[in-house]
Order: structure tokens, then sequence, then C-alpha cells
């Protein structure tokens, strides 16, 4: 991945890495990579960033999140068993009831770079409408996760699952408190969101 090889591989500086504001006036705009263009927007969304080379790193990180928030004892709401067992160490106390949960521990299936959005649909939610859900989301991905665009999301999603086609497919891509005055966040349901995105490429 391009961006995790700046921070840590070697550097050279090729035309691709010229800031586009000291290339020529009439050259295009050099496109960034995907998973650059993501965390950017991500950031810019409110959403928490932790990078994983390793399971490792990423059962480390997610111990680090419940210690920051004191979430070791409370219940989590949880619909993908897998993430049980991938995070048994931890005897997370699950429930099926939002109400009684402290946070949301899911997976996604798509992460958006166009708008550094999660792509998510029933498979991780039920039927559950975003507003229904804890304000506090953990979410597991990993790199090969990323898509340009919500239409190629939808399209990897049909690809996939073509015995049956997962319903409820919705973004999150608020991941802040929205300021009253900013009428394109009215009325969306802003999360607290923390990704943790393992290395897999």
């Amino acid at each position: 991945m391009s961006l995790f090889r700046k921070f840590f591989g070697k550097k050279d500086q090729t035309e691709e890495h010229i800031p586009n504001q000291e290339r020529g006036k009439y050259m295009p705009e050099v496109k960034l990579p995907v998973d650059e263009r993501f965390t950017i927007n991500f950031k810019a969304n409110g959403g928490k960033f932790l990078y994983c080379e390793n399971m490792e790193e990423v059962k480390d990180s997610f111990n680090s999140i419940l210690a920051e928030n004191k979430w070791h004892n409370d219940k989590v709401f949880l619909i993908d068993q897998r993430l049980s067992e991938l995070f048994k160490d931890f005897n997370l106390n699950s429930t099926k009831k939002t109400s009684e949960s402290s946070y949301f521990l899911s997976t996604c299936e798509y992460l958006i770079s166009d708008d550094g959005s999660l792509l998510i649909s029933s498979n991780q939610i039920a039927e559950k409408k975003l507003n229904e859900l804890p304000d506090h989301f953990i979410i597991y991905a990993t790199t090969s996760q990323f898509v340009e665009s919500i239409g190629e999301g939808l399209k990897g999603i049909k690809e996939k699952s073509k015995a049956t086609i997962p319903t409820n497919i919705t973004t999150i891509k608020h991941f802040k408190a929205a300021d009253d005055k900013d009428f394109l966040t009215y009325g969306s349901s802003a999360k607290n969101l923390y990704l943790l995105l393992l290395e897999d490429l």
C-alpha cells in the first residue's frame, strides 16, 4: 500500500510524488492512491484511524480502545459472531440489545476512498437503522477492502453475494457531532468511530 510504504518503506521522488502546486500549470493533478485518499477523508470526517500490521497489533489497539473508554466490563452490541472468535481473549460480554450496550463492534463491507465513508449492510447491522445503534463504533477492516467509490463497493457486494444480496445497505460518514449550522450534516447520525485496519495485501 503506497501510503504505508511512505511511513515504513524507502522514499523515492518520482513525478507522482511532486506536490500539485509544484507541477506545471497545465499538468493534470495527480490522483492520490485509494488508501491515502481514504485516510485523509476519513480523518476529515472525524474518524479515529489505527493502522495494524498484524493481528497482535489489532488486539493491542482494541485493548487500548477498551481501556481508554473503560469498556472492558461493559456490554457490546455484536451481530457478526466471527468477531467473538477473533477477540475471544477479551471475554466480550455481547448482547443483541442496543439499549444495554456501550459500543458496537463490527466489520464493514468496504472502505470508500472518495468520501472516507464505510459501506455496511445487513451483514453487519441486520435491519437496524444507524440511529438505533450505540453512539460508539469499533470497526475491524482490512486494506483489501479499499474501493474508489460507493458504486464500486455496491458492485463488489453484488459479486460476492450472488446467492442472496444483503439488504439495508448504507454508509457511515459522520464520525463527530454535527454542527447545528452545517445543513449538509443535518439529520445524520454522527458516531464516535474507531477503525482497526489490518494490512492484508
